[in-house]
């Protein structure tokens, strides 16, 4: 129980109402977008139709890295990064640091074999000129980008989000304290009761168990937005003289004793092997330093092993293909601050624990957005006699928090039509606009709001019963083929959205409406 003065609850109740509303929307759209992005991985796999389940890392790769270095030129070997794409497919870039306009940039040649082994595109240019979405992950790589940054240009996006993450903290703290009772308020649901005080207790319930989630998600959510945009350029500039290479150097390079003699790279399907059998499994990324050298490294990049929340990073002496050390997240010795670093990734996006990590947290993530909602709901019902004039708040409110979800299922169904043609860097994004444009254009024509919300909700149900028939009538793989390449994933998210959609048509049947005479039974809290 938690004890508070009667002035100290009202300032507490201020501060939780304003901060959910000042940036309430946007915060929204952040854990709206997140919730999605936990099972990015697995919609790229789903709207692609990609089959594949073997790995680009547990196939043979090292005469193909050494063909492509041959054909590569040499001031390009300064670093190789190996990383998958698409179905598995193999990215190979070979690069070198430069600094262009005051930051620093790689430039190079970027490579891509498919899983036959086979040289399938070439291109050179700057990371920025390379590296972008693509026909077959537009759709993931939109969620995750409207996820991290809401589409801003950098550092702006990474800021935003950062301060949404600072206001999720404040709304949490001060949600906490402004509840006399809380162990009792987490176990009440008055179903019965008066709507209000329905929504009340659904609010206070849903809120008070996610409680620690929206702690860890606002924490970790912050430190990866200000890390870049702030915390790496004060340091830079407090220690290195604003040398941004030379503190990511210090921080995440190899110290040793340069050698630039020539040296064939060691065997990289031994040194694939071994690594995913000391880290558990395969590798997501690998990083090779002065290819070719005497003095060369590789470090292989793992996801968290069964039962640990901190990723593997092994490090392998790129001349001999010998297994040097455990590598930490920061410095070259293992830390408390290096093993935090290293845990912040799968605690904010949930993949420790593969499947079923992400499905809490993807209802962790749902239970968030409706404590979002319901918490808009309660504040504009209690002065929906004081000021007429929030009216267009609540129409606002009833735009972004059901037509967000319409839009992205929009960009979805625009992935599904424009991919096949090799449209869909262009149609999925553009999709999103339209959408967001026609439900902003509905909620100005419509009069009522309750007709208004529920047209929003049968537009998303029909949006989810059209995806699994659309993306079958397209090419995409049957539930059958999908079973036996060992991909049950299409299958189970063509149920989840036949399941959704079916429940949202039910949902959009009248409704009684909500009154406000009851209010002066909420407690002083609400």
């Amino acid at each position: 129980m938690i004890h508070l003065s009667k002035e100290k609850t009202k300032l507490m109740v201020a501060v939780h109402g304003w901060s959910g509303i000042l940036l309430g929307l946007l915060l929204y759209a952040v854990v709206l977008t997140g919730t999605a992005a936990v099972f990015a991985e697995e919609v790229g796999i789903w709207s692609a139709g990609h089959v594949r389940t073997t790995s680009a890392f547990a196939r043979p790769l090292d005469s193909a890295i050494r063909d492509l270095a041959a054909h590569t030129p040499e001031r390009f070997h300064e670093g190789v990064n190996l990383f998958e794409m698409g179905d598995h497919d193999l990215g190979v870039y070979f690069h070198r640091d430069e600094m262009a306009g005051g930051r620093p940039i790689t430039r190079g040649v970027y490579y891509r074999i498919d899983a036959e082994g086979r040289l399938a595109s070439a291109q050179r240019g700057t990371d920025e000129e390379i590296f972008g979405p693509s026909n077959d992950d537009a759709l993931k790589t939109f969620l995750v980008d409207t996820h991290v940054r809401l589409h801003l240009p950098n550092p702006w996006g990474l800021l935003l989000t950062g301060i949404l993450g600072l206001a999720m903290l404040v709304a949490a703290i001060s949600g906490l304290l402004i509840h006399r009772h809380l162990l009792k308020d987490i176990f009440t649901l008055r179903r019965s009761a008066n709507p209000v005080l329905v929504d009340r207790d659904r609010h206070s319930v849903a809120g008070t168990w996610s409680l620690p989630f929206a702690f860890v998600l606002a924490f970790t959510g912050s430190f990866f937005s200000f890390y870049g945009t702030v915390g790496v350029p004060i340091v830079a500039m407090a220690a290195f003289g604003g040398d941004v290479g030379a503190l990511n150097e210090t921080v995440y390079g190899n110290p040793g004793k340069a050698d630039p003699r020539p040296a064939p790279v060691g065997n990289l399907d031994r040194i694939m092997a071994d690594a995913t059998r000391r880290a558990g499994g395969v590798p997501t990324f690998v990083g090779i330093e002065k290819f070719g050298r005497a003095d060369a490294e590789i470090t292989s990049y793992h996801q968290p092993a069964a039962g640990d929340l901190e990723p593997a990073t092994l490090l392998y002496r790129g001349a001999t293909g010998q297994f040097e050390r455990v590598k930490p997240a920061i410095g070259t010795r293992a830390s408390a601050g290096g093993s935090l670093v290293g845990i912040m990734a799968p605690m904010h996006f949930g993949n420790f624990a593969g499947l079923l990590s992400k499905a809490v947290w993807f209802a962790l993530g749902f239970a968030m957005c409706y404590v979002s909602l319901t918490g808009f709901r309660l504040w504009l019902v209690r002065r929906r006699g004081e000021a007429r004039s929030l009216d267009w708040l609540d129409r606002t409110v009833t735009t972004v928090a059901v037509g967000l979800p319409v839009a992205l299922i929009a960009s979805a169904v625009a992935f599904i039509i424009a991919m096949p043609e090799g449209t869909a860097v262009f149609w999925t994004p553009a999709a999103f606009v339209i959408a967001s444009a026609a439900v902003i254009a509905g909620a100005a024509l419509m009069r009522s709001p309750a007709a208004f919300e529920r047209a929003l909700w049968l537009a998303m149900a029909i949006g989810m019963l059209i995806l699994p028939p659309l993306r079958l009538a397209l090419g995409g793989p049957g539930w059958a083929a999908a079973i036996d390449a060992g991909q049950p994933i299409i299958p189970a998210l063509d149920l989840a959205f036949l399941a959704a959609g079916g429940w949202l048509t039910w949902r959009t049947k009248p409704r009684r409406a909500v009154t406000s005479e009851p209010l002066a039974t909420l407690m002083p809290a609400e």
